[in-house]
């Protein structure tokens, strides 16, 4: 396995390998160092190997298709890392270090697969950085859509997170469909089965009715909707929380918002808590939410969020963006306001705060889909079966 960055954490790395271990594979992760840790160690079976690199390395990286320095600079590492560990298949994750890897796989060709874990040319275009000078001037989406176009050629296979994200790429590359394979990012059953609640964060949110959501807080997820719409429904349910266990750099504008709202009292930021954590914040909830933004990446994407919410038996309510929409609504675990739609979202937040029996049996019809159909001990077998076809 490839990876551009530092690991851990990265749950789908991690879930991915561990399932191949579990299936009599053995993993070796390439990653990047970019602090004092260990070179090499073993995490739950998995052999990290980490290379060393600088915050020039980081830099570059934005610039993987702008200029070839950081293309040059990773190249050897990779090829050192084939052939010490004699490697005989290559996971690539996402396309950053995806041209290095194909070119450095001229010399042994060995079967690839590439895991997109993101519509990331479509990602890219919210990016802060990328909407002002001088990253609005060197770094070009469209050149790397048209990078991930060519790899998804040139791999072995191709494996993503969604049914839509599929459609999409077959759609754009006519590549055949046999050549794709669907790996969502689902939760292990470990989750919800082995959850330690602590009672602290229960006892701090006694008696009050909380809206939750986890991850990710940059402003395409949609929190600015839903801040307007607890505070304005806050007349209603006095009781009423939004809780926001998570962050990003665009977080001071929520909390302007906030402030300029004098809603300091409605709205909780937890910044970001350990993962451990989190079957303790939904226990405390009363509906968890995903506002995202629609956009091409998020209308292929599925939160990983929704499936930790489900697991725990609360009810959800999101936006419509279409992956997401499509599952809640086939599961009947939630509600769908109209994404960026603070009239909308209060409509379907007051729905879900007045049905006690709505919630109730929402949250069964969630809890009874993940624990059946969508734990990663049952979603990994596509994966399992497609590395066992590479190893015949």
């Amino acid at each position: 396995m490839i990876l551009d960055y530092a690991f851990p954490p990265d749950p789908r790395v991690e879930n991915e390998a561990v399932s191949l271990i579990n299936a009599g594979h053995k993993v070796y992760l390439f990653c990047l160092n970019y602090s004092d840790e260990m070179a090499r160690q073993r995490i739950n079976g998995i052999y990290v190997c980490r290379y060393k690199c600088t915050i020039i390395d980081y830099k570059l990286s934005a610039l993987a298709y702008t200029v070839p320095l950081y293309k040059m600079r990773m190249k050897p590492r990779v090829r050192s890392f084939i052939l010490e560990n004699k490697i005989e298949a290559l996971h690539i994750h996402d396309i950053r270090i995806a041209e290095t890897v194909f070119n450095v796989n001229k010399e042994f060709n060995l079967p690839t697969v590439l895991d997109l874990h993101d519509n990331m040319p479509e990602v890219m275009k919210l990016y802060p950085h990328l909407q002002k000078f001088p990253g609005k001037y060197i770094i070009s989406p469209k050149n790397w859509k048209i990078k991930e176009e060519e790899f998804i050629y040139k791999a072995t296979n191709v494996i993503t997170v969604s049914n839509e994200f599929i459609e999409e790429v077959i759609t754009r590359t006519k590549i055949d469909s046999d050549k794709i394979k669907l790996v969502p990012n689902t939760i292990r059953e470990s989750f919800y089965k082995e959850a330690k609640i602590d009672q602290s964060i229960l006892n701090k949110y006694k008696g009050k009715k909380v809206i939750l959501y986890l991850g990710d807080t940059h402003v395409r997820r949609g929190l600015q909707t839903a801040i307007q719409g607890v505070v304005e429904l806050a007349s209603e349910f006095p009781t009423i929380k939004l809780v926001i266990v998570g962050r990003n750099s665009t977080d001071h504008i929520l909390k302007k918002q906030v402030h300029d709202l004098n809603a300091e009292k409605y709205v909780d930021f937890e910044g970001w808590q350990d993962v451990v954590l989190f079957p303790s914040y939904i226990a405390a909830s009363t509906v968890c939410i995903s506002p995202l933004h629609r956009n091409i990446q998020h209308d292929v994407a599925y939160a990983n969020k929704i499936f930790q919410y489900m697991s725990m038996e609360k009810p959800l309510l999101i936006s419509d963006a279409t992956a997401q929409k499509r599952l809640i609504q086939k599961v009947g675990s939630g509600l769908v306001h109209l994404d960026r739609n603070v009239e909308d979202f209060k409509l379907k937040l007051r729905q879900l705060m007045e049905g006690e029996d709505l919630r109730e049996s929402m949250g069964a019809n969630g809890k009874k889909f993940i624990e059946n159909e969508f734990t990663w001990e049952q979603t990994s077998k596509k994966l399992v079966h497609l590395y066992d076809k590479l190893s015949i």
